[in-house]
């Protein structure tokens, strides 16, 4: 296995752990605070925006390198 493609597996999955563990942290945030379902949606939206923030940055990067 080349070290590029270890590396980006592991990017990859490693990345998604953390951001599947802060989704965890963040509902068991919105529950001990009594947070109400507006409350979770925002903490969510946040958390969301933060993981799409990510997506569109690999996928900048992947069509600057493929040009």
């Amino acid at each position: 296995m080349e070290p590029e493609f270890f590396e980006e597996l592991m990017m990859t999955l490693l990345v998604g752990g953390l951001v599947l563990f802060m989704a965890f942290i963040v509902w068991d945030l919105a529950k001990k605070s009594r947070a109400g379902r507006f409350g979770t949606f925002i903490l969510f939206f946040a958390l969301g925006l933060g993981v799409l923030g990510f997506v569109i940055k690999s996928l900048v990067i992947a069509g600057l390198e493929s040009v």
